[in-house]
C-alpha cells in the first residue's frame, strides 16, 4: 500500500485532520487513528487489510494499492496545496442547459441575499474626510487606448518631482471609484448591494478590492497613509507617513524610495466569501486585483506618469501601516507612479552590471 501523496494533516485538537486536497475530502482522526497512521507512514509494509482502521485508510483513500505519480511541480508545497486544492470544486448540481444554469443562480443570489451583506468599510475613521474634486478626464482625453498600451513601462528610477492632486483624484477614481457615469445602468433586479460598478470587471460584482494611499509628495495633500473610499471619491487620513523608507515596506526595494504616490490593494476576503463559499473564491482575488492593478497602469501612463508594481510586500508590516491586522481584508499588492527617466532598472544596478561587464 501507498500513502496518498495528496494530503495534508491539521492539529484541531483533540482530533488530527486529514485533508485530501485533490478530492476535497477531510477525515477527522481519534487518538487510535492518528497513531494507527504515524506507524504506517513510517512503514507502509504494516498495512493489514485486515485491520479495521487500515481498511478505512484505504476506502477513504488515504492509502492507495497502486502508487501515485505526483505530478512535476517546480515550486515549493504550498503552492502545489493551493493550485490543487482550488481545483474541480465539487458541484452539486451541474446544469445541463442555461435555463438550469438560470434556475440555480437565482436560487443562489437568493440565498447570499438572505444574509446581511458585509459592511462597506473594516473600520472607521476618526478624522474628517477629504473630498476629492470631481473627475473630469480632460487630461486623458486625446490619449488613444493605443497609445497608452504601448507606452505603458515599468520603471525604477523616479524623481522627487510631485504629482498633483488633480492626478491623484483621476487615478483613484479611474481605478477604484464607484463610477458615476455607469448609475443606474445595473442589471434589472439586481441588488441596490451590487449597483456600484468600476472600470474594472470584478468577481460577482463585489468589488472586493480596496486602496490605500502611501503619500509622499503630492501637492495640495499632506503626507501619510489614507483610505480611499470609492463611493464618496474621497480620503481619510489613517496616519503620517512612517519613518522607515517606502522599501522597507517593499521586501527591501529601496529604489522605489523616492517615489511620490503609491497605492496599496487590498481584498475583502468577506466580501467574497459572503457570495462564493469556497476556496475557488481566493482566486479571484488575486484576479481582481491585477484588473484594478492594470487600470492604475493604464491611467497613469495615460497622464504622462511613469508606473512601478510590486507584489513583494513585507505583510506584517503593512497590515500593521494600514491598520488592518487580524482582519479579513488582507494587503496583496503595490502599484506607483510618478516622474522619472523612465529607466527600466535603477542606477545602482546598471552601474554594477557596467563594472562587471569592464571587469570580463
Amino acid at each position: 500500500m501507498h500513502i496518498n501523496p495528496c494530503l495534508f494533516i491539521l492539529a484541531r485538537p483533540p482530533h488530527q485532520v486529514v485533508w485530501n486536497y485533490e478530492r476535497h475530502t477531510q477525515f477527522e482522526l481519534d487518538l487510535h487513528y492518528s497513531t494507527r497512521l504515524a506507524q504506517l507512514v513510517a512503514n507502509p509494509l504494516q498495512f493489514d487489510i485486515h485491520n479495521p482502521i487500515d481498511a478505512d485508510f484505504l476506502n477513504t483513500e488515504i492509502f492507495t494499492e497502486e502508487p501515485r505519480k505526483p505530478i512535476e511541480w517546480n515550486w515549493d508545497e504550498l503552492s502545489r496545496i493551493f493550485h490543487i486544492g482550488t481545483k474541480n470544486i465539487p458541484c452539486a448540481e451541474v446544469p445541463r442547459n442555461v435555463d438550469e444554469w438560470a434556475t440555480l443562480y437565482l436560487q443562489h443570489c437568493n440565498e447570499v441575499l438572505s444574509s446581511p451583506a458585509p459592511s462597506p468599510q473594516t473600520k472607521t475613521y476618526p478624522v474628517g474626510r477629504i473630498v476629492l474634486a470631481p473627475c473630469t478626464l480632460a487630461d486623458i482625453r486625446d490619449v488613444s487606448l493605443a497609445q497608452t498600451l504601448v507606452g505603458r513601462s515599468t520603471s525604477r528610477s523616479f524623481g522627487e518631482h510631485a504629482v498633483s492632486i488633480e492626478q491623484v483624484g483621476t487615478l483613484l477614481y479611474l481605478t477604484l471609484g464607484y463610477l458615476n457615469e455607469r448609475r443606474g445602468a445595473r442589471e434589472a433586479c439586481g441588488p441596490d448591494a451590487l449597483d456600484a460598478r468600476r472600470s474594472s470587471p470584478s468577481g460577482g460584482g463585489l468589488n472586493a478590492c480596496e486602496g490605500y494611499l502611501y503619500v509622499r509628495h503630492v501637492t495640495g495633500l499632506a503626507p501619510g497613509i489614507y483610505a480611499y473610499h470609492p463611493d464618496a471619491h474621497a480620503l481619510s487620513l489613517i496616519r503620517p507617513l512612517p519613518d522607515e523608507p517606502l522599501g522597507h515596506l517593499l521586501c527591501g526595494q529601496h529604489f522605489i524610495n523616492p517615489l511620490p504616490f503609491g497605492l496599496f490593494l487590498t481584498s475583502r476576503f468577506d466580501k467574497l466569501w459572503w457570495k462564493y463559499q469556497h476556496s475557488r473564491a481566493y482566486r479571484m482575488a488575486f484576479v481582481e486585483t491585477g484588473h484594478v492593478s492594470q487600470a492604475f497602469l493604464m491611467v497613469a501612463t495615460a497622464l504622462g506618469l511613469d508606473t512601478w508594481l510590486t507584489g513583494a510586500l513585507a505583510d506584517r508590516e503593512v497590515e500593521h501601516l494600514l491598520g488592518l491586522e487580524g482582519t479579513c481584508e488582507q494587503p496583496l499588492f503595490f502599484v506607483g507612479c510618478g516622474h522619472g527617466d523612465g529607466q527600466v532598472h535603477c542606477k545602482e544596478l546598471m552601474a554594477l552590471i557596467d563594472r562587471q561587464e569592464i571587469a570580463s
